[in-house]
């Protein structure tokens, strides 16, 4: 046995290597969307679109079912997918925008409906943005002067500074020494010294020849002097022009042009970026383009400033639109001298899906706007105007030299045509036909001139082996290559009754009775002396002939099956019959008050409840034979024992067959869901039932009742019933509670008290509710038996439920209703008063 297992394994993972790599055994039941998608994909990579992807299933191989399933499951896909919140069309309906936060920024993505999506300058109104307008709004870049450098020697003092002077050597000495208003320091042993307007270099030379009559060691070069600056002044700087918030600011004295355009917030919507000017005592000191910045990371320009600086930002001069398929899509501004290839580099160069033959240029003229294309070798020629709205457009969505192949080939896909390339050349490239591919005909699928489908039909084979002329091949051409099996209907067999795994399998050829018993695991032990049914269908018969099928009957000996070697034929249905004298243990369990409860295995057929009875050593003295019953479960614990065997054995070969990605917990989640399937429709059929009269929610009863004192008495006769497979006995103990359940206040148990009728245990429970059905009341005694209201309530035993069911609801009308009824009423009025007369 262990070895069949292990061929059954081998095999199905045989199937599932198989079922990859052949399309004709793709299953979409085992599919992810993931999986779909990329189907799909690879059709519209051949030139199919979503409408022929039953053409290019079928041209693969997949049968007429799955193909049906996969366009169910690719409606399904596109039905859960939802349009991304915020989108907005955008020029003629093939772009669309949608606004994001990054880093606290906001930004906006480009989606166009040719599946290329990009970064985009666009704000909220659709206009692109400025080039460089967000370099001194963004909080995460910061231009703000270190203060921690050392004093650069160029650095002009002024009123406020600090000096700090070192001397070290032969003399050691310390001193701070504030700049005073008139531009001097005072320094010991010294006098004052004027430093303002000077360099940290000058100031420092001047201070040492100052103290070198003090310190003659400084002459000698023992004794070394060292001046730095400390704490900086502040310095006032007016930002004028374009600017976004113009004014005069307070800035350390080591701030530059760049720490001070970024504490105004930078050139405005009409300031430029390309000209700004630093005056200093009435002339332009410098002029910086912060396109230097923005491209390259270059500061020219970038001074230091002084006090009383201006900072003048003038409106811009020429500004271009760049837009398409470009990194950087903005509007940059243009100075002279610069070219369109300039202005590429700006927007960062162009997209992989760029179309960069030419570029199209929207002008404007003193009237009306013109279009004009730029080619490639004119870029560092062209010179940008004010107004140009340069677009770069995507490379068209076609191939120039694409033909593909599909179906029963060894390597079905897309294929590159060289020139001059022919069919056969093209099935050569693809490693040939598959030994099912149907070699009578082949179709080729071709696009006229003006788009128009046109068909091509050839004979493989003859192509093939040369004795027609050769098919030369154009562009777009689908070449399908059908196999046998797509010509007709999917041949299986189908093996059910007495063995270890009845089902339908895949036909083969020359397959035999035996080979299909194998497959399923050999047969049961029930049908050791038995026989197998090989049902066949009738190709052909007469029209008045009865017959059906022919069957043919094959014996089965002692496990030995006369005949394995059967040849067996497509749509055969094997069925393997039981034997009717095989008997598994069956086994019954007693419980309670007997003097040995347990497990009795069943010895004989007539085999009664006396016998268990008697078998477990009679009753105990505190047996209740009233309350004693019966539960008919219908499967003994050696059954529910194989049953698990099985299951597991299926599990196992279940995990032997997974496929990639497939787990255990996909298996046992359908299997869960089968489960809350069977919930939910449970749960169905108690919601209609409602609609009548309903009852309490209540297990359904597996009890049979019986009077097991009658029995005792009289055994052998009527109510001494035959036990069967997985019966348990139960005899209690002396019962002393009813319990009252349903539609009642208070539901609860009750002790019995002798002779008290119904309705003292329905007062006991706090008597009925208003919605109870007191005509249906009824009550299970402990033995399982029921009995209803019939003339009277029943009468109530010791251990018995007593059970109130609920009245239905009940509709209540509205006023349509009563003016309805009240209508109905007067024309049944008027017809007896015409009647009477």
């Amino acid at each position: 046995m262990k070895r069949v297992i292990l061929l059954l394994c081998v095999m199905s993972l045989l199937g599932s290597i198989h079922a990859q790599t052949n399309p004709a055994n793709i299953k979409v039941d085992d599919l992810t969307d993931a999986q779909i998608e990329q189907y799909l994909k690879r059709a519209e990579l051949m030139g199919y679109g979503e409408g022929q992807l039953d053409g290019f299933a079928r041209a693969q191989g997949v049968s007429a079912v799955e193909t049906q399933k996969l366009k169910d499951r690719l409606q399904k896909i596109k039905r859960n997918k939802q349009q991304p919140k915020g989108v907005q069309n955008y020029q003629n309906n093939t772009r669309f925008t949608t606004s994001r936060q990054v880093n606290g920024v906001s930004q906006t993505d480009s989606l166009k409906s040719n599946k290329n999506s990009q970064d985009s300058l666009k704000i909220d109104d659709g206009k692109l943005k400025i080039f460089g307008s967000d370099l001194f709004r963004n909080s995460e870049i910061t231009f703000e002067p270190n203060l921690r450098m050392a004093t650069p020697s160029s650095y002009i003092i002024g009123p406020d500074d600090e000096i700090l002077l070192d001397i070290t050597g032969d003399n050691e000495a310390s001193y701070k020494l504030p700049v005073n208003p008139d531009g001097t320091i005072t320094v010991e042993y010294v006098g004052k010294v004027a430093v303002s307007g000077l360099s940290i270099a000058a100031a420092k030379s001047k201070i040492q020849q100052r103290l070198s009559g003090t310190y003659p060691a400084i002459r000698s070069g023992q004794t070394h002097v060292d001046v730095n600056i400390g704490n900086i002044r502040s310095i006032r700087i007016t930002l004028t022009g374009a600017v976004t918030k113009p004014g005069t600011y307070t800035l350390p004295s080591l701030a530059t042009v760049f720490n001070a355009l970024y504490a105004s917030g930078g050139p405005s919507e009409k300031g430029t970026f390309r000209q700004i000017q630093v005056v200093r005592n009435n002339q332009v000191v410098t002029t910086i383009d912060l396109y230097d910045f923005l491209a390259n990371g270059i500061q020219r320009g970038n001074i230091r400033l002084q006090d009383q600086d201006i900072i003048h930002i003038p409106v811009y001069g020429s500004r271009v639109q760049f837009e398409g398929e470009v990194k950087r899509p903005a509007i940059f501004e243009t100075v002279s001298g610069e070219s369109l290839l300039d202005l590429v580099k700006y927007a960062g160069g162009f997209s992989e899906n760029a179309y960069t033959a030419k570029v199209k240029v929207l002008q404007k003229t003193n009237r009306e706007r013109s279009v004009k294309d730029i080619y490639a070798d004119q870029f560092a020629d062209y010179s940008p105007k004010a107004g140009d709205q340069f677009i770069v457009e995507p490379i068209l969505e076609r191939f120039a030299n694409r033909v593909s192949v599909l179906g029963a080939v060894f390597r079905p896909g897309l294929y590159g045509m060289e020139p001059g390339m022919t069919l056969k050349q093209l099935l050569e490239q693809a490693d040939g036909v598959r030994e099912d591919a149907f070699l009578e005909r082949g179709i080729i699928n071709r696009l006229r001139a003006d788009n128009t489908a046109e068909l091509i039909n050839f004979n493989v084979r003859e192509v093939l082996a040369g004795t027609v002329g050769d098919i030369p091949l154009k562009r777009e051409d689908k070449i399908e290559i059908a196999s046998i099996f797509d010509l007709r209907d999917e041949y299986k067999f189908t093996l059910q009754g007495e063995v270890r795994l009845p089902g339908d399998f895949p036909f083969a050829s020359n397959a035999t009775l035996g080979d299909l018993i194998q497959k399923a695991g050999g047969l049961n032990e029930s049908a050791k002396n038995a026989r197998i049914e090989i049902a066949r269908r009738l190709n052909s018969r007469e029209v008045a002939d009865p017959t059906s099928s022919q069957t043919i009957v094959v014996d089965i000996n002692d496990g030995i099956v006369s005949d394995l070697s059967i040849a067996l034929q497509p749509y055969d249905v094997i069925t393997v019959l039981g034997d009717a004298g095989f008997r598994t243990q069956r086994q019954v369990k007693i419980e309670g008050e007997v003097l040995f409860p347990g497990i009795y295995t069943i010895s004989r057929e007539d085999e009664r409840i006396s016998d268990i009875i008697k078998r477990a050593g009679g009753l105990t003295s505190y047996a209740y034979t009233e309350g004693a019953s019966l539960k008919r479960t219908g499967e003994s614990k050696l059954k529910a024992e194989e049953k698990k065997e099985k299951e597991r054995l299926e599990k196992e070969l279940y995990k032997a067959s997974l496929q990639d990605g497939d787990t255990l917990d996909s298996f046992s989640s359908d299997i869960k869901q089968a489960n809350v399937d069977v919930k939910t429709k449970n749960k169905a059929l108690a919601k209609v039932s409602q609609q009548g009269v309903s009852a309490p929610d209540i297990e359904p009863s597996d009890l049979v009742g019986i009077e097991l004192n009658k029995i005792l008495a009289n055994p052998y006769q009527r109510g001494d019933l035959l036990v069967l497979d997985g019966d348990i006995i139960t005899v209690p103990k002396e019962l002393e509670t009813v319990k009252v359940m349903g539609e009642v206040l208070n539901p609860n148990n009750v002790v019995y008290v002798k002779g008290k009728s119904l309705k003292y245990y329905v007062n006991q429970a706090g008597g009925f509710t208003d919605n109870a059905l007191k005509k249906r009341v009824f009550v299970q005694y402990a033995n399982g038996a029921v009995k209803g209201k019939d003339g009277g309530y029943p009468e109530v035993k010791p251990g018995a439920e007593i059970v109130v069911p609920k009245r239905a609801p009940r509709e209540k009308m509205n006023v349509q209703a009563w003016v309805g009824l009240g209508t109905g009423i007067a024309s049944l009025a008027a017809i007896i008063v015409s009647l009477l007369r």
